[in-house]
């Protein structure tokens, strides 16, 4: 299990297109990968339940990746969040 967190810089925080494309990242692997934030947890896979946890710029995201490719997501999903939100 690989674990991180990131806090939202980007000024519109996590809206539609970032979520969006960070849906779309996470499905590139086997492994499963679980958001948090603000006490609410989302399936970092699917769209609209990342747009559930509302996370706005300053919000805490934690990330937990869990599988047999977990080290490659981590990076991945570590480098967008820095490029990106």
């Amino acid at each position: 299990m690989r674990e991180f967190k990131h806090t939202i810089a980007a000024e519109n925080g996590l809206h539609a297109r970032p979520a969006g494309s960070l849906a779309n990242q996470a499905k590139q692997f086997k492994s499963t990968i679980k958001l948090s934030a603000r006490g609410k947890e989302a399936d970092a896979k699917r769209l609209l339940s990342i747009m559930s946890l509302g996370a706005t710029r300053g919000t805490e995201l934690h990330f937990i990746i869990e599988g047999e490719d977990e080290n490659e997501a981590e990076k991945s999903l570590s480098d967008f969040c820095h490029e990106h939100l």
